[in-house]
């Protein structure tokens, strides 16, 4: 694929960013555009590799490998080498139905398994993915795409996020009539309110895809709550012949340590969720970083959006806790290739906090202990201490304070980014499904119907917590075996 000598060629590269202090200054996205001459070159570094584990969608060690949706990434790069752009859409198309999303919010598990990541840095995967998919909608070759016929079946999905997108997009694909309820103001979930601007542009980018899929056909009815007193959840098996549900795992996890109700200390997703709301709707109703010493615990994605939006609103410092240890700058012995690299990477939130502050903002193997007020209930301190790791009776490694290592840092502002346990319980007893051990909405072996039949669910309020790339496969699938309940067979992929 590709050219055959094209990765002893050239080298890795991808688009410059904007520089960090002129983009803390706005919400805009801060990618730039490579030349098609430049992505020609990075298509060109594909490899003839045989067998491409970067399209497997693998989990390995519990880890992405590959690509969930199991893109034919091989092809379009060589497409994109020979300059076909058009036949490059088509194959991304063929496995992904929202390229414009992944492109910009996915870690990219297919890269970590590239073949020539074995010996050199990888294809750049994710950024060709963009360039396609942008350039797409620039030349005017994305345009609605409606079902030939119409079933006469009536589905609704439960949830606007990537899962619930992607169940939409291909039932609808089906000929079924899809209605898509939302909860918040504005459709896209996770994709709206749970990632920031600056990472995905909300009315060019979401609300453009949500546009297309109404043009398509698909009904977006938000402000509705499925399961409170307004919305029944016996309206969905009156008034629908089968349901999917696409929530997420909404239910943050808590940090139940002294002085956890002081006036400072917040979720992450009330943060970011709030910060959105605000730019969309230009009002001031969020909580604002300005000015403050900011804690953030967690190390994951959410930290690193909070990281990021605390430089934006002008805060004082910011600080960010992980209780894991400092990753490898280069894969140890025990996370041989293909597996997920588990190594250091800096990403844009980190990199602006050194260009602002001087100093990557994280510190390892730390955790909060307790949060200290100011005595009229206001967050003004968090004692923190290191921790190290070993293994309990049980074989499982478990983190232990450090004896001496307590250190108490200012802080005016706590951010909790510690992940999540599951969909919101409110919901889910409503509508009288089924849970897991895991506290995930539990489905049919082999297939995505819950214990009620002709319901489905999708995404992380089944498979927990995870990757934009695996739920839009999870609604794919979902939606897949939807219609074979609605039909008796499927032609969906």
């Amino acid at each position: 694929m590709g050219k055959p000598t094209g990765f002893m060629e050239y080298r890795r590269e991808l688009p410059a960013d904007r520089a960090p202090l002129e983009r803390i200054c706005d919400w805009n996205e801060f990618h730039l555009q490579m030349s098609d001459d430049d992505l020609r070159k990075q298509g060109a570094r594909c490899m003839d590799c045989g067998v491409p584990f970067c399209h497997s969608g693998l989990l390995i060690s519990k880890m992405a490998s590959g690509c969930p949706l199991s893109n034919l990434i091989p092809e379009w790069n060589d497409l994109i080498y020979r300059n076909r752009w058009r036949d490059a859409l088509d194959r991304l198309l063929k496995t992904n139905n929202f390229p414009e999303f992944t492109g910009r919010v996915c870690p990219a598990p297919c890269e970590g398994s590239c073949t020539l990541s074995s010996i050199d840095p990888a294809v750049t995967i994710k950024n060709i993915e963009a360039a396609i998919i942008d350039r797409a909608f620039i030349e005017g070759w994305i345009t609605p795409s409606l079902p030939n016929t119409r079933t006469g079946k009536k589905v609704a999905v439960i949830g606007s996020g990537p899962a619930g997108l992607a169940a939409a997009a291909q039932l609808n694909l089906a000929g079924h009539s899809v209605t898509v309820f939302e909860r918040a103001d504005l459709p896209g979930g996770l994709l709206m309110y749970g990632i920031p601007n600056m990472k995905l542009e909300k009315r060019e980018v979401v609300l453009r895809r949500v546009k297309l899929m109404e043009d398509e056909g698909i009904s977006f009815v938000c402000n509705s709550e499925v399961g409170s007193p307004a919305f029944p959840a016996d309206r969905l098996k009156n008034e629908f012949n089968a349901a999917v549900i696409a929530t997420g795992a909404t239910t943050p996890r808590n940090l139940d340590i002294p002085g956890r109700d002081l006036d400072g200390v917040h979720f992450a997703m009330e943060f970011l969720t709030a910060n959105t709301a605000a730019l969309l709707k230009e009002n001031s109703n969020f909580i604002s970083a300005e000015g403050k010493n900011v804690l953030i615990i967690g190390g994951g994605d959410t930290g690193t959006d909070c990281v990021a939006t605390a430089i934006r609103h002008g805060c004082r410092s910011v600080t960010q806790l992980e209780i894991m240890p400092r990753p490898p700058e280069n894969r140890s012995t025990d996370n041989p290739w293909p597996e997920w690299p588990k190594i250091l990477k800096t990403d844009y939130g980190q990199e602006e906090a050194e260009a602002k502050f001087g100093n990557d903002p994280r510190i390892y193997l730390t955790t909060a202990t307790a949060f200290s007020g100011d005595g009229n209930g206001v967050l003004k301190a968090v004692n923190t201490v290191k921790v190290s790791w070993s293994k309990n009776e049980k074989g499982e490694y478990t983190p232990l304070p450090v004896q001496g290592s307590e250190e108490m840092l200012p802080a005016d502002l706590v951010l909790i980014a510690m992940g999540f346990t599951g969909p919101d319980r409110p919901f889910v007893e409503a509508l009288g499904v089924e849970l897991g051990g895991n506290s995930n909405i539990k489905t049919v072996v082999n297939s995505y119907q819950t214990s009620i039949p002709g319901i489905f669910a999708a995404g992380d309020c089944r498979r927990g917590q995870s990757l934009v790339v695996w739920a839009i496969r999870e609604g794919r699938e979902a939606a897949r075996e939807c219609d074979r309940y609605l039909m008796g067979k499927s032609e969906l992929p």
